[in-house]
Protein backbone atom coordinates (compact mmCIF):
# COMPACT_ATOMS: atom_id res chain seq x y z
CA UNK A 1 0.00 0.00 0.00
CA UNK A 2 1.15 3.75 -1.05
CA UNK A 3 -0.39 7.03 0.44
CA UNK A 4 -0.15 9.94 -1.22
CA UNK A 5 -1.34 13.39 0.28
CA UNK A 6 -4.83 12.61 -1.11
CA UNK A 7 -4.87 9.21 -1.64
CA UNK A 8 -3.93 5.02 -0.80
CA UNK A 9 -2.99 3.34 -3.71
CA UNK A 10 -3.23 -0.62 -2.72
CA UNK A 11 -3.88 -3.85 -4.68
CA UNK A 12 -8.11 -4.75 -5.74
CA UNK A 13 -9.08 -7.02 -3.93
CA UNK A 14 -11.77 -9.72 -4.98
CA UNK A 15 -14.34 -8.05 -2.72
CA UNK A 16 -18.12 -6.84 -3.06
CA UNK A 17 -17.11 -3.65 -2.53
CA UNK A 18 -13.93 -3.55 -4.80
CA UNK A 19 -15.98 -5.35 -7.53
CA UNK A 20 -18.61 -2.95 -7.47
CA UNK A 21 -16.54 -0.41 -7.60
CA UNK A 22 -14.71 -1.94 -10.43
CA UNK A 23 -18.16 -2.23 -12.21
CA UNK A 24 -18.78 1.68 -11.84
CA UNK A 25 -15.04 2.44 -13.27
CA UNK A 26 -15.66 -0.45 -16.14
CA UNK A 27 -19.03 0.17 -17.19
CA UNK A 28 -18.64 3.99 -17.94
CA UNK A 29 -18.18 4.33 -21.76
CA UNK A 30 -16.52 7.58 -21.68
CA UNK A 31 -14.04 6.48 -18.46
CA UNK A 32 -13.67 3.39 -20.99
CA UNK A 33 -13.64 4.80 -24.68
CA UNK A 34 -9.43 5.04 -25.19
CA UNK A 35 -9.06 1.76 -23.23
CA UNK A 36 -9.01 -1.71 -24.82
CA UNK A 37 -11.77 -3.24 -24.17
CA UNK A 38 -15.86 -2.30 -24.17
CA UNK A 39 -17.80 -1.14 -21.18
CA UNK A 40 -18.52 -3.87 -19.15
CA UNK A 41 -22.28 -4.97 -18.44
CA UNK A 42 -23.08 -6.67 -15.06
CA UNK A 43 -21.36 -7.41 -11.55
CA UNK A 44 -20.48 -10.65 -13.10
CA UNK A 45 -18.19 -9.38 -15.67
CA UNK A 46 -16.81 -7.15 -13.37
CA UNK A 47 -15.76 -10.33 -11.50
CA UNK A 48 -14.59 -11.92 -15.09
CA UNK A 49 -12.96 -8.91 -15.46
CA UNK A 50 -11.04 -9.12 -12.10
CA UNK A 51 -10.20 -12.77 -12.46
CA UNK A 52 -8.71 -12.80 -16.24
CA UNK A 53 -6.69 -8.98 -15.96
CA UNK A 54 -6.55 -8.18 -12.27
CA UNK A 55 -6.27 -11.51 -10.23
CA UNK A 56 -2.73 -11.88 -9.09
CA UNK A 57 -1.80 -14.35 -11.17
CA UNK A 58 -2.46 -11.94 -14.82
CA UNK A 59 -0.09 -10.32 -16.55
CA UNK A 60 -0.43 -6.36 -14.87
CA UNK A 61 0.04 -5.51 -11.83
CA UNK A 62 -3.12 -3.17 -10.64
CA UNK A 63 -3.02 -1.39 -8.02
CA UNK A 64 -6.69 0.62 -6.90
CA UNK A 65 -6.64 4.55 -6.51
CA UNK A 66 -8.66 5.52 -3.31
CA UNK A 67 -9.34 8.83 -1.25
CA UNK A 68 -7.43 8.67 2.02
CA UNK A 69 -10.74 9.10 3.71
CA UNK A 70 -12.83 6.29 1.65
CA UNK A 71 -11.24 2.48 0.61
CA UNK A 72 -13.67 2.18 -2.09
CA UNK A 73 -11.53 2.21 -5.84
CA UNK A 74 -12.18 4.80 -7.59
CA UNK A 75 -9.77 4.28 -10.31
CA UNK A 76 -6.30 2.39 -11.06
CA UNK A 77 -3.44 2.25 -12.35
CA UNK A 78 -1.56 -0.92 -13.75
CA UNK A 79 2.01 -1.97 -14.99
CA UNK A 80 2.46 -4.68 -17.19
CA UNK A 81 4.72 -7.73 -16.20
CA UNK A 82 5.82 -7.82 -19.62
CA UNK A 83 9.60 -6.11 -21.32
CA UNK A 84 7.87 -2.96 -21.90
CA UNK A 85 6.47 -2.82 -18.21
CA UNK A 86 3.67 -0.67 -19.70
CA UNK A 87 1.91 1.97 -17.45
CA UNK A 88 -2.31 2.16 -17.85
CA UNK A 89 -4.77 3.88 -15.75
CA UNK A 90 -8.06 4.66 -15.45
CA UNK A 91 -10.40 6.82 -13.33
CA UNK A 92 -14.06 7.45 -12.57
CA UNK A 93 -15.18 10.82 -14.44
CA UNK A 94 -16.54 12.47 -11.18
CA UNK A 95 -12.75 12.94 -10.73
CA UNK A 96 -11.04 14.00 -13.83
CA UNK A 97 -9.01 16.68 -14.01
CA UNK A 98 -7.88 17.15 -10.17
CA UNK A 99 -4.35 15.44 -10.93
CA UNK A 100 -5.23 12.14 -9.43
CA UNK A 101 -4.12 10.15 -11.97
CA UNK A 102 -0.97 11.55 -11.82
CA UNK A 103 -0.87 11.51 -7.87
CA UNK A 104 -1.40 7.81 -8.31
CA UNK A 105 0.71 6.77 -11.11
CA UNK A 106 3.33 9.01 -9.71
CA UNK A 107 3.23 6.87 -6.44
CA UNK A 108 3.41 3.89 -8.75
CA UNK A 109 6.22 5.58 -10.45
CA UNK A 110 8.47 6.13 -7.05
CA UNK A 111 7.74 2.35 -6.32
CA UNK A 112 9.46 1.00 -9.67
CA UNK A 113 12.26 3.48 -9.24
CA UNK A 114 12.62 1.40 -5.74
CA UNK A 115 12.74 -1.66 -7.37
CA UNK A 116 15.19 -0.57 -10.09
CA UNK A 117 13.37 -1.55 -13.32
CA UNK A 118 15.16 -0.22 -16.20
CA UNK A 119 12.21 1.84 -17.53
CA UNK A 120 8.64 2.02 -18.29
CA UNK A 121 6.35 3.09 -21.23
CA UNK A 122 2.94 4.17 -21.93
CA UNK A 123 1.02 4.66 -24.81
CA UNK A 124 -1.89 6.51 -25.35
CA UNK A 125 -4.37 7.70 -28.32
CA UNK A 126 -3.79 10.48 -30.04
CA UNK A 127 -7.63 11.63 -29.50
CA UNK A 128 -6.65 11.10 -25.79
CA UNK A 129 -4.20 14.33 -25.39
CA UNK A 130 -5.31 14.05 -21.46
CA UNK A 131 -3.53 10.87 -21.07
CA UNK A 132 -0.69 12.32 -22.86
CA UNK A 133 0.02 15.05 -20.30
CA UNK A 134 -0.29 12.41 -17.47
CA UNK A 135 2.53 10.89 -19.15
CA UNK A 136 4.07 13.93 -19.45
CA UNK A 137 3.92 15.23 -16.02
CA UNK A 138 5.28 11.77 -14.67
CA UNK A 139 8.51 12.83 -16.31
CA UNK A 140 8.42 10.55 -19.42
CA UNK A 141 9.26 11.60 -22.77
CA UNK A 142 7.48 10.77 -25.94
CA UNK A 143 9.41 8.57 -28.34
CA UNK A 144 7.39 7.80 -31.32
CA UNK A 145 3.78 6.86 -32.66
CA UNK A 146 2.49 4.24 -34.77
CA UNK A 147 -0.79 2.94 -36.32
CA UNK A 148 -2.52 -0.11 -34.66
CA UNK A 149 -5.69 -1.77 -35.88
CA UNK A 150 -6.72 -1.94 -32.41
CA UNK A 151 -8.76 -5.14 -30.83
CA UNK A 152 -11.38 -5.75 -29.79
CA UNK A 153 -12.59 -2.54 -31.26
CA UNK A 154 -11.27 -3.14 -34.30
CA UNK A 155 -10.78 1.13 -35.41
CA UNK A 156 -7.27 2.34 -36.70
CA UNK A 157 -5.84 4.15 -33.73
CA UNK A 158 -2.45 6.22 -34.35
CA UNK A 159 -0.89 5.74 -31.03
CA UNK A 160 2.28 7.91 -29.32
CA UNK A 161 4.42 5.97 -26.95
CA UNK A 162 6.53 7.58 -24.18
CA UNK A 163 8.89 6.35 -21.76
CA UNK A 164 10.64 6.85 -18.17
CA UNK A 165 14.21 5.41 -17.79
CA UNK A 166 14.07 4.55 -14.15
CA UNK A 167 17.53 2.99 -13.72
CA UNK A 168 19.78 4.87 -16.51
CA UNK A 169 19.25 8.10 -18.42
CA UNK A 170 21.22 6.63 -21.57
CA UNK A 171 18.84 3.12 -21.63
CA UNK A 172 17.74 2.58 -25.47
CA UNK A 173 14.17 3.45 -26.61
CA UNK A 174 12.00 0.36 -26.45
CA UNK A 175 11.30 -0.32 -29.87
CA UNK A 176 8.23 -3.50 -29.90
CA UNK A 177 5.47 -0.87 -31.66
CA UNK A 178 8.10 0.57 -33.88
CA UNK A 179 9.23 -2.82 -35.38
CA UNK A 180 5.67 -4.23 -35.00
CA UNK A 181 3.46 -1.85 -36.57
CA UNK A 182 5.18 -0.76 -40.52
CA UNK A 183 2.70 2.28 -40.21
CA UNK A 184 5.59 4.28 -37.40
CA UNK A 185 6.83 7.74 -37.40
CA UNK A 186 8.26 10.41 -35.30
CA UNK A 187 6.26 13.46 -34.74
CA UNK A 188 6.92 16.78 -34.26
CA UNK A 189 5.45 19.06 -31.48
Amino acid sequence: MKKTERLVIRPFQNSPTDLAALYAILADKDVNRFLPWWPIQSLAEAQDFYQKRIAPNSESRWYAICLRDDDTPIGYVTIGKGPSRDLGYGLRKAYWSQGITTEAAGAVVTELRAQQLPFITATHDVNNPASGKVMQRLGMQYQYSYKEQWQPKDILVTFRMYQLNLAQTDALVYREYWDKYPNHFIEQF
